[in-house]
């Protein structure tokens, strides 16, 4: 992985989409719901104000419409901050 992320933020790879029929109709990937939970790649350094207390390997639920998505060598993945992340899960 080359992307370090800076300051507070979390570099996420997302849990992937649930695959969904309804009674033999199979839902389109533009219909399906993104997933709220994902696992932590990298983290920053954190900043003066705020200390990191999330590592790489946690899973984690964050907001429906957090973060930014970005793509690299066809994965798919977001970076948010650190207080954009909901919970971890244990």
């Amino acid at each position: 992985m080359n992307i370090q992320p800076l300051a507070d933020r979390v570099l996420i790879k997302a849990a992937a989409a649930e695959e969904k029929t309804v009674g033999g109709i199979i839902i389109p990937d533009s219909a399906k719901e993104k997933p709220l939970r994902g696992e932590v790649l990298a983290v920053g350094n954190g900043t003066k104000d705020e200390v990191m207390v999330l590592k790489a390997g946690d899973q984690v639920l964050y907001g429906k419409y957090a973060g930014t998505e970005l793509e690299l060598d066809g994965e798919k993945y977001l970076i948010m901050r650190q207080s954009d992340v909901l919970a971890v899960i244990k």
